[in-house]
């Protein structure tokens, strides 16, 4: 193999950083594995964004307007973050993100855009497919709302929704492909650029076919219109670049139409062309050797300077430049403003508003569900949860969780058949889980099972005044229901308004490992073995030096022959390609919904179940663009407990009532549980809470709540497992043992014995101790759980050591102690 050739490096001359870079650069240095970088998506998330001027354009001499990402899969050879991190720091402006027929990160791109103080645009690079077969590219920008319908519909079109529409049916497709004719249909608010090498126009041109180059232009001219067609120029130092651009730009001439210039930006700086090379490779199946053909034949798809882009387009036509910053005070659609998405409409009588109708039901059901001496405390909080639902406009998003509540009794109705036993017996259809069970308007309206008030639970982390993103509701159904329940959702508000979200599945170190090795052409045998001996989080250094450990060499003999080159760039390679997304897939039960078609807010595609769609964004910018998403989750535990229950009446003749089950402190059952004998038993059948049974020594359902939450990766890294079994042990030994704590904190921390456990634990002492608000509370508990960036938790630490230290019995050891155990 010739990887010397191949893998030749180039390297990118240094920039003066200015002082937007600096301060962008400054919270996002890498720190160790537990405060990780900042990005501009983590800021965002925490963060209320600002609107980016047209100001910024201001003496731009370029702005990129053909960029794609790694959402691009198995093309883009950067992240996001990466390309924004770099735009920045070269005085970028405004950037387009035109990834292939896909736009997975746009909202993701969006959002992080202006959080480094970027225009974004939202762009597409479209597979289109002409009357005889024939394939080309065509770079399409989003100018206004109209436009970005346009372009969700083409890039649903290209995965196979509307395909065969006319027979019932629609085709999941593997190579997205749209009709040329389907862009006549769909041209308003676009603007057209003539696209990469790839394209009609450019190809005909290459192949001097400039008769049919220009009647492939003047059809582009009828459908879209002049003012909002251009013709793209490329420039990457490839053979045959200059002369096509000259003739580009004398069609251009020809027929009245700009020319724009661009820079088909595959990474973010020259060396990631290797990266670009390997996934390449990869999609295609092949070593970098077969892949010749297929890969690009340089290292000049890279972000450059809008300078050095200005300079290189003006041997060409004089507004090659200017012309995309034009385009980019065209595009005045903003993603992350001017979606338009809203609630569905809840079906309400009598006029009354949706807060009015969210009261009138929740009022009916408290007086049905407390009795007289507990309605004033539930009636209190009632109306204070009520003016936090009215604060952030959210009585709509309840209702429809109510509708879908009452459908589920439905589905459960039809699904659970005649049987007496589960009938009779009052069994939900399904159980909220998570944050959502502290609301008594989710117990109220039926989502919970559990009262808020009994439990004593606070609400602030699932609702407060300082909300930016909607509240998560987790709701559990037997698998059976559940199925039945997302198929008559699609029903009740329609397929074109209900879709299931999408996740990434990403490279992991060990199959990073694996996919590289195997384009470089390495022994299968002994990539695997590297691969089965690399963790998870290693870095590249970490596999180079396990890479010498197995080949039994060093770094300077890891510098000759062909193969052993092979394995030096395995390291780099396969820790850069770590974390990229790999395919898309299925959330394991999210579905949003929408009032207007939700196609016209995000692309989708036919799921692989029939008539459902998929959406093309994850679960975080579903939350960021403030959408609907109720996630249907199966879970087997409950299905066994319904089938428990009609065993029981046709063996024993005997109905049990699992809503009214009288005790849960049987004294017989804590004894065997405590024996560690739970194989079976839901959430303690692990072989980890076997084990810590017997040192707990649980006696009632309070005990077994801190007994499932203490075996979990978040108290076991934190060093919260030992202390709550020493001092449970301590307090069994002596029931007056007291455990030292400020008293601020006693009622938050005492039932877990001064150890933090659960998440509301973080929000109560942060309230209590550090003197947060429960809208700062809650945003501090977000930040955790993203990635975390050591600026904005010392911003943090900050605050909380300021409101502790006014407490009268906290010391600073005391506080800094405790808010590292909240970390």
């Amino acid at each position: 193999m010739v990887l010397t050739a191949i893998f030749g490096g180039i390297s990118m001359s240094p920039r003066a950083p200015d002082s937007l870079w600096e301060a962008f650069e400054a919270r996002r240095r890498e720190i160790d594995k537990v405060l990780v970088a900042d990005t501009p998506r983590s800021l965002a998330a925490r963060d209320a964004i600002q609107t980016v001027s047209l100001s910024v354009l201001e003496g731009v001499p370029y702005v990129e307007l053909h960029l794609h990402s790694n959402f691009s899969l198995l093309e883009g050879a950067s992240s996001i973050d990466e390309l924004l991190l770099s735009a920045a720091k070269q005085g970028h402006r405004a950037l387009a993100l035109t990834d292939h027929d896909a736009m997975y990160g746009s909202m993701e791109f969006a959002r992080s855009a202006k959080e480094a103080g970027l225009r974004p645009i939202t762009g597409l690079e479209l597979n289109i497919e002409e009357v005889d077969g024939t394939r080309s590219h065509v770079t399409l920008l989003a100018e206004t709302r109209e436009g970005y319908s346009n372009l969700c519909r083409l890039s649903s079109r290209a995965f196979g929704l509307f395909e065969d529409e006319q027979d019932g049916r629609e085709t999941r497709r593997l190579d997205p492909v749209v009709p040329v004719t389907f862009l006549k249909e769909h041209a308003q608010g676009l603007i057209l650029l003539t696209g990469c090498r790839d394209g009609l126009v450019p190809r005909l041109v290459q192949e001097h076919c400039f008769d049919k180059a220009e009647v492939a232009l003047r059809r582009w001219i009828a459908w879209f219109g002049r003012e909002d067609v251009f013709v793209e120029l490329q420039d990457n130092l490839v053979f045959g670049d200059r002369p096509r651009n000259r003739a580009l730009v004398a069609l251009a001439g020809r027929l009245g139409v700009g020319v724009v210039g661009t820079g088909d930006v595959h990474y973010h700086e020259p060396d990631r062309h290797r990266l670009q090379d390997v996934l390449v490779s990869i999609k295609h199946r092949k070593t970098l050797d077969e892949s010749h053909r297929e890969r690009r034949p340089n290292a000049e798809f890279y972000l450059r300077s809008p300078e050095e882009q200005a300079q290189r387009f003006a041997a060409y036509h004089p507004s090659a430049a200017s012309n995309t910053v034009r385009i980019a005070r065209r595009c005045t659609f903003d993603l992350t403003e001017d979606l338009g998405y809203s609630l569905p409409s809840p079906q309400i009588g009598d006029g009354r508003t949706p807060i009015e109708e969210l009261g009138r039901i929740c009022q009916e059901r408290l007086e049905q569900k407390y009795l007289l001496h507990e309605r004033p405390v539930a009636q209190e909080r009632l109306e204070r949860e009520l003016a936090l639902v009215t604060l952030n406009s959210l009585a709509g998003f309840f209702l429809v969780y109510h509708d879908v509540m009452k459908l589920a009794e439905v589905v459960a109705a039809e699904v659970r058949g005649p049987s007496r036993a589960r009938s009779v017996t009052g069994l939900p259809p399904g159980r909220g889980r998570g944050s959502s069970v502290a609301s008594i308007v989710c117990y109220l309206i039926g989502l919970s099972h559990i009262d808020p008030i009994r439990n004593k639970l606070s609400v602030d982390r699932f609702l407060n005044d300082g909300m930016r993103s909607l509240p998560d509701i987790d709701l559990d159904f037997p698998r059976d229901i559940r199925e039945r329940l997302i198929e008559r959702v699609h029903q009740r508000w329609g397929k074109d308004h209900a879709a299931l979200v999408a996740i990434f599945p990403t490279y992991r170190i060990r199959s990073a490992i694996r996919d590289v090795g195997k384009t470089l052409g390495l022994p299968e045998a002994e990539v695997d073995r590297l691969a089965k001996r690399s963790q998870p989080y290693d870095r590249a250094t970490e596999v180079r030096e396990e890479v010498q450990r197995q080949r039994g060499g060093t770094d300077s003999d890891l510098e000759h022959g062909i193969e052993e080159q092979g394995w030096r760039y395995l390291s780099e390679m396969a820790h850069q390609l770590a974390g990229f997304p790999r395919h898309l897939s299925q959330h394991v039960g999210g579905m949003v919904i929408s009032s207007e078609p939700l196609i016209d807010c995000v692309p989708c595609q036919p799921a692989r179940w029939p008539n459902r769609y998929l959406a093309h964004w994850d679960k975080d910018s579903i939350d960021d663009a403030r959408m609907v998403k109720i996630d249907f989750l199966g879970l087997g535990m409950l299905s066994v407990v319904e089938e428990c229950v009609d065993l029981v009446e046709q063996h024993r003749q005997r109905v049990i009532d699992l809503s009214r089950t009288p005790d849960f402190g049987d004294p017989e059952v804590y004894d065997e549980i405590c024996r560690g004998d739970t194989a079976g038993v839901f959430q303690i059948e692990s072989r980890a809470q076997i084990a810590m049974l017997p040192r707990t020594q649980p006696r009632n359902l309070d005990d077994l709540t801190v007994q499932v939450s203490i075996v979990r990766p978040g108290p076991i890294v934190g060093g919260a497992v030992n202390p709550y079994v020493r001092r449970r042990e301590a307090r069994r030994r002596d029931p007056n043992y007291v455990i030292e704590m400020p008293a601020c904190i006693r009622e938050a921390l005492g039932e877990t014995l001064g150890v933090v456990l659960f998440q509301d634990q973080v929000i109560e002492v942060a309230k209590k101790m550090g003197g947060f608000n429960a809208g700062e509370a809650e945003t501090f508990r977000r930040a955790m759980s993203r990635k975390r960036s050591k600026a904005i938790m010392e911003q943090y630490r900050l605050k909380f050591m300021a409101g502790a230290l006014t407490q009268p019995d906290v010391t600073e050891a005391e506080a800094t102690r405790m808010f590292e155990n909240l970390l």
